[in-house]
């Protein structure tokens, strides 16, 4: 059996994340033979979202345009700044509606130059946002330690976020209880 471009749409579906040879297949089987319009209207999303999805310039968050909607928003709470890991942790966060200030995804070491940055721009608390772990305590060890200079407080999110667990798996009541409970660090 042939099917090239069966075995190449399964193949690309397996590139994501959590699927697996079994599922992929059936999707691509669903996409061919079932649900061919909404096949291509998801193959015609895909598109678009590559070729206009692109990274915060300021934050690391996912925009449209130069700066995301969050930074480009002149009623968040300037003073605040939520370091979080993931850009998907933001959509997290901001599905809770309880957090109102700005944001910025750490995602290296080469991230504390724009973060360093933000931190002299009027910052005046810094809230940590990680899953709880041992590797995640030690960077946010490191990174206060580099933004010592400044002058911020520093706050991580409560114990309500389960160890281990990544944001966007832990409920809305849970996230906003981690962070109104926040604690100084």
């Amino acid at each position: 059996m042939q099917l090239e471009h069966f075995k190449n749409l399964t193949e690309a579906l397996m590139s994501l994340p959590a699927v697996g040879k079994k599922s992929a297949r059936n999707i691509a089987l669903n996409m061919v033979t079932n649900d061919r319009s909404g096949a291509l209207r998801l193959s015609h999303a895909i598109e678009q979202a590559v070729a206009n999805v692109r990274i915060c310039t300021r934050c690391g968050n996912l925009s449209e345009h130069e700066l995301c909607a969050v930074c480009a928003d002149d009623r968040r709470d300037r003073a605040k700044l939520c370091v979080v890991l993931s850009a998907k942790d933001i959509f997290t966060i901001e599905e809770s509606g309880f957090y109102k200030g700005l944001y910025f995804v750490y995602a290296s070491e080469e991230s504390f130059a724009p973060l360093e940055k933000m931190a002299q721009d009027g910052i005046s608390e810094v809230i940590f946002a990680f899953a709880p772990s041992v590797q995640n305590d030690a960077l946010i060890y490191f990174i206060e330690e580099r933004l010592l200079p400044y002058g911020l407080n520093f706050s991580k999110i409560a114990q309500g976020v389960p160890t281990g667990v990544s944001l966007e798996n832990v409920d809305m009541l849970s996230l906003a209880r981690a962070l109104e409970g926040r604690v100084k660090i």
